[in-house]
């Protein structure tokens, strides 16, 4: 949903003035301190995340409708008895007439995403089953997000299997409490679907939060269980297996982060068609509105259909002021053995060149445009642009640029359609994980795709990165000064900039240089307030340079005001800046922290003319490592976190403040206010090479 917040002028001129360079940025603060991973962060309570094996047979074998052999009964009319019209809210007739679709929607709903998908269940009432349409649903629904009424059918708390008309809803079954984390239920439910609702072509749109290769869901009533990638395939594969049907026309996933390499090459046996997002979903998703064009058109394709779904999407997000960064693709399911070929050929030259590569690999890797992004490395996804990253390095590698011109064919053939809001004007279709170096790398993603070439190709590049020699690893030299110290930091017309030198040995495998600015305590801890891309010389001369413009970001209630850390990076390609702001969300009934939810304030505007593009507020989900729309209540507590390094060297985030913020997230004010002259600061330069290895060049300074 919209989050209107106002911005007052002041931070119009700051995003100039924070500017060190364009160009990506990840991980926690300077990534010579004390890295998130391994420093204390607030705890997120998202319970057991093991499955409760829980099996619901949504079909009833004494049931002549579950039976395809079953005959159907003969209707006996009594000439005596005048005819009656069936009942308005009877379910449809299994035995009516093969309609040319049938749309089923699987909605997880039992999360803290549920106010959105309400929304979505009433869109579809708006269309509904008509005369060429089925359209059914399987909604499960929370406890504790409110009690917005669906349909005709007000609110309720479990799932209910539904068969969606124009604004009723037809209850096919009261199920209860299920676990929608159990493949066993989704594949009952597309058995059943399939079953009752005959078509020459069928549709599943699985709706909530998503993270990319992990999975999709996390049902709360079920120790937030998720479906995994490998339990999606299976749960479709026998659900269509046991109602004879051998795939699907088309496959939807209303969630953030699907539309991905790994998952495409999963479900390509199943579906024709996938439609996914790469990027965070706004919390409205799809407008379910764009279904209405099948009882339009009854002959309609999949690929229409598809765009637009697409078109629906991006003109709601528009005028939800949430199309910033929004990306949803229609992919070809069945050209992927093209693609899956192209991307082997791929990672086989560069797996067997990685000593040569590697470096510029890491390098084309930072620039590439990512998804789901974090400013603490731990929660950010390390999804990037796969046809991004491919045509940089066939650019950047020209020993392999036939090879990586395959991979760009092939993705032009695979992604039929897409469409992207103006930070993400480089995004190709599908994205793939890559994270910068071995120790972010997440080893279950091995048991999740197997024996991938993508996989092949990331061990290549992290194998590569284990071979630094020590004396070619980062390394600030002295500067040419009395006191021997590797950064100098001056006050000028741009704020404070700081410089250093990296050792001549370690400079050609340098991929990143950030800078990082804080203020210094009276007990000699560092609060940060920001981190952006500084400045790394590509002469030779291994100089890394940033500057810091002396403001502090701030929000405000009205009533309170506390300082926020603020990560910053400009595309200069895209023409875009996008502003990451760590926050924490607390429920009003919150006692002791119990309801603490990680939240990022994601801010997207134009850096030519300062309009502001989009601003949401996302939470993180633990369980599955991605973000969501934050569902919040005005009477609830929000309130900034900033990165905290004690005197002794320990790191963690921490709120600026135990009061917070009332959470009414329109009327929030944003500012950027100048530091007091006094305060002592501190500055830092760092530098990551492609094997992960970093160094840090810091100043101290006392603002005149």
């Amino acid at each position: 949903m919209r989050s209107g917040n106002r911005w007052v002028g002041m931070f119009v001129a700051a995003v100039v003035g924070l500017t060190a360079c364009a160009g990506g940025s990840s991980g926690g603060p300077g990534d010579g301190s004390p890295d998130p991973a391994t420093t204390d962060t607030s705890p997120v309570g998202t319970g057991d995340p093991d499955r409760l094996p829980e099996t619901t047979d949504l079909t009833d074998p004494t049931d002549p409708a579950d039976s395809a052999d079953s005959a159907q009964p003969v209707a006996v009319t009594d000439p005596a008895v005048p005819p009656t019209d069936p009942p308005t809210d009877a379910p449809t007739d299994p035995a009516a007439a093969v309609k040319p679709w049938t749309i089923l929607v699987y909605s997880i709903a039992d999360t803290d995403l549920e106010p959105y998908m309400i929304d979505d269940v009433n869109e579809m009432g708006e269309v509904g089953t008509g005369e060429h349409l089925n359209l059914v649903a399987l909604i499960d629904r929370a406890s504790d997000y409110g009690d917005d009424p669906a349909l005709d059918l007000g609110a309720w708390e479990g799932a209910k299997l539904v068969e969606i008309g124009p604004g009723t809803g037809t209850v096919l079954e009261e199920m209860g409490d299920v676990n929608t984390g159990d493949p066993q239920v989704l594949t009952d439910f597309i058995a059943r679907g399939i079953a009752e609702y005959p078509a020459e072509q069928y549709g599943l749109i699985i709706s909530d939060h998503g993270a990319a290769w992990p999975g999709v869901g996390g049902d709360e009533s079920s120790d937030h269980d998720t479906l995994t990638l490998t339990e999606i395939h299976d749960g479709i594969a026998a659900g269509l297996d046991a109602a004879g049907v051998e795939r699907l026309t088309m496959l939807g996933f209303d969630a953030c982060l699907m539309a991905t390499y790994e998952v495409a090459n999963r479900l390509a046996p199943l579906a024709d068609r996938l439609i996914a997002s790469q990027e965070l979903e706004p919390g409205h998703g799809w407008d379910y509105r764009s279904l209405a064009a099948i009882d339009a058109d009854p002959t309609i394709d999949v690929d229409t259909l598809g765009a637009g779904i697409l078109d629906g999407f991006k003109a709601q997000a528009e005028a939800e002021d949430t199309a910033g960064n929004i990306t949803l693709s229609l992919v070809d399911l069945t050209q992927m053995d093209a693609l899956d070929a192209a991307v082997a050929d791929l990672s086989q030259v560069i797996g067997d060149r990685a000593a040569a590569i590697a470096v510029t690999l890491g390098r084309v890797r930072e620039d590439t445009l990512s998804f789901g992004r974090s400013p603490d490395s731990t929660e950010d996804t390390h999804m990037v642009d796969l046809g991004d990253l491919v045509g940089r390095i066939g650019v950047e590698a020209l020993d392999v640029s036939d090879e990586a011109d395959a991979v760009i064919r092939a993705i032009g053939d695979v992604v039929l359609t897409n469409v992207e809001g103006p930070a993400a004007i480089k995004s190709t279709g599908l994205s793939v994980y890559f994270p910068p170096n071995d120790g972010l790398f997440d080893t279950g993603y091995a048991d999740v795709v197997g024996d991938s070439p993508w996989l092949g190709l990331l061990d290549a590049f992290y194998r590569e990165g284990g071979t630094i020699p020590a004396d070619e690893q980062p390394e600030f030299v002295a500067l040419d000064d009395a006191r021997g110290s590797t950064a100098a930091a001056t006050f000028g017309p741009e704020g404070l900039t700081i410089r250093g030198v990296v050792d001549a040995a370690s400079a050609p495998n340098i991929t990143r240089s950030l800078i990082s600015y804080g203020v210094i305590g009276n007990d000699g801890s560092i609060t940060f307030l920001g981190q952006e891309a500084a400045t790394f010389a590509d002469d030779g001369t291994g100089e890394v340079s940033g500057s810091y413009d002396l403001t502090a970001f701030t929000l405000s209630d009205g009533e309170d005001t506390f300082t926020a850390y603020l990560d910053l990076d400009i595309d200069s390609e895209a023409a875009v800046a996008t502003i990451n702001i760590p926050m924490a969300y607390y429920a009003p009934d919150d006692v002791g922290g119990e309801t603490y939810q990680d939240v990022m304030l994601a801010v997207t505007l134009d850096p030519e003319t300062f309009e502001i593009i989009e601003e949401t507020y996302y939470a993180y989900n633990e369980t599955l490592g991605t973000y969501g729309e934050l569902t919040a209540e005005p009477t609830g507590i929000i309130v900034p976190e900033v990165f905290v390094l004690s005197a002794d060297g320990v790191g963690s985030w921490e709120p600026t403040s135990e009061i917070g913020l009332f959470a009414d997230l329109p009327s929030l004010i944003y500012d950027v206010s100048p530091l007091p002259s006094g305060t002592r600061l501190y500055i830092d330069l760092s530098v990551t090479d492609y094997g992960g290895n970093s160094a840090l060049a810091a100043a101290e300074v006392t603002l005149p």
